[in-house]
C-alpha cells in the first residue's frame, strides 16, 4: 500500500509490490508485461483514458482496477506507478505522484528539458521515494558485456566512442513533432539513450564542451529551434579527454529498418553494440583487436523491460531514494547543451 510521507521506509523485504499503470499503449502495456513476467510485482490498477487500451491492458491483469486519471490512481492503494504517458505529462505526473509518497518509473525522457528532470529528481529526493527512468539499452546483454572491460581498462584508455542511432520510420504520434510536447526530436527520443549509454559506460565523467548540428528535412536548424530535428549531429568532449560522437535521425534513407551501434575506442582495442540486420531489438557485442573480433553476446536477449524489472526488484525492498538518480538530470542537462539552451561549455 502507499506509504505517506513521513513514514519510516521500507528497508526490509516484503510482499510484492502492487503497482499502478499509468498509461498503458503500447510500450506501457510492454513494460507491464515484463514486470508480471518477472514475478516481482502485481499490478494493481490500470489508470488510462482509452478504452481500448484499458481492454489490451486488462488482458494482461484481468483482476487490476480501471480508472482514467492520474487522481484516481493517486487515491489508490498503491507501492509505485509506472508512468508512459506522452512526453509533455512526465514531470507534472511524476512530481505528483512523488509528492504522494509513491516510487515512480517513468518512460525516457525524464523531462521535456533538464529543468523538468531536475524537478522531478527534487521531488524524489524530498519525498525519499524511488524514482527509475527507462534508460532501457544499459540493460542489454552486449551492455552487460561491454561494459565491464571498459570499467577494467580491458581496452585501455577509452579516447573516442562512437554512437549511431538512425530510425527509417519516426513516431507515428503527431505531438511527437510538436517541441512544446516533446522537447524535441530524433534527439531527445532516440539519443538520449546512447548519450546515457556512453556516460554510464564510462562512469559519467563531466562533459566539458558539447558541439552540435541539427537539422529538419535537410535544412540546418538555429540553436533552441522551434521545429524538432529529424536528424543531429553532436560531439562530446570529456573532461578525460575522450571525444563522444553522436549521429541520430528519423527517416533516415539508411537501405534498412535502424541503425543502432555504441563503439568504444581504447588504446589497447575496441568493443561495440551493434543492432543485427536492421533490427529494432536483436544486438551483438564484440570486442576488437586490431583485425581480429571476437564475439561476446548475440541474440535472442529479451532485454526491453529489464530496467522496469530492476527498478520493481529494488523497490522490493526499500522504496527509498537512490542517489543514481541524480545520472538522469546529467543526461538531460547534455541534451539542453545540444539543442541550445544551455551553455556550450561548463
Amino acid at each position: 500500500m502507499t506509504i505517506p510521507l513521513g513514514d519510516q521506509a521500507r528497508t526490509t523485504a516484503c510482499k510484492r509490490p502492487r503497482l499502478g499503470f499509468l498509461g498503458v499503449g503500447w510500450i506501457g502495456r510492454h513494460r507491464m508485461k515484463a514486470l508480471l513476467d518477472s514475478g516481482i510485482a502485481e499490478a494493481a490498477v490500470i489508470a488510462e483514458p482509452s478504452p481500448e487500451c484499458q481492454d489490451e491492458a486488462a488482458k494482461l491483469a484481468p483482476a487490476a482496477q480501471r480508472m482514467e486519471t492520474l487522481e484516481d490512481l493517486l487515491a489508490a492503494e498503491v507501492d509505485g506507478i509506472v508512468i508512459a504517458t506522452p512526453s509533455a505529462n512526465h514531470a507534472e505526473q511524476a512530481i505528483a505522484a512523488l509528492g504522494h509518497g509513491i516510487p515512480v518509473f517513468c518512460q525516457k525522457p525524464l523531462g521535456r528539458s533538464s529543468e523538468e528532470a531536475n524537478a522531478v529528481i527534487a521531488a524524489a529526493r524530498a519525498a525519499d521515494r524511488l524514482l527509475g527512468l527507462d534508460l532501457s539499452y544499459r540493460h542489454t546483454e552486449a551492455m552487460r558485456r561491454i561494459r565491464p572491460i571498459v570499467a577494467e581498462g580491458g581496452i585501455g584508455r577509452i579516447h573516442a566512442v562512437d554512437l549511431v542511432f538512425h530510425n527509417a520510420y519516426g513516431p507515428d504520434k503527431p505531438w511527437f513533432y510538436d517541441p512544446a510536447l516533446s522537447g524535441g526530436g530524433c534527439v531527445i527520443d532516440l539519443g538520449v539513450h546512447l548519450v546515457d549509454l556512453a556516460l554510464w559506460t564510462l562512469g559519467f565523467p563531466a562533459v566539458t564542451r558539447v558541439e552540435s548540428h541539427l537539422f529538419n528535412a535537410g535544412e540546418p536548424l538555429p540553436p533552441n529551434p522551434d521545429i524538432v530535428e529529424d536528424f543531429a549531429v553532436a560531439t562530446l568532449t570529456l573532461e578525460t579527454g575522450t571525444v563522444v560522437r553522436l549521429t541520430c535521425s528519423w527517416r533516415l534513407h539508411a537501405g534498412q529498418d535502424a541503425m543502432i551501434s555504441a563503439a568504444f575506442y581504447g588504446t589497447e582495442g575496441g568493443a561495440a553494440l551493434s543492432n543485427v540486420d536492421g533490427s529494432f531489438y536483436d544486438f551483438v557485442a564484440e570486442r576488437f583487436d586490431g583485425t581480429a573480433r571476437t564475439r561476446l553476446a548475440a541474440p535472442p536477449d529479451d532485454w526491453g523491460g529489464r530496467a522496469a524489472v530492476a527498478w520493481a526488484t529494488r523497490l522490493a525492498t526499500n522504496n527509498r531514494y537512490d542517489p543514481q538518480a541524480e545520472q538522469f538530470a546529467t543526461v538531460a542537462e547534455i541534451l539542453d547543451r545540444i539543442y541550445g539552451r544551455s551553455p556550450q561549455e561548463s
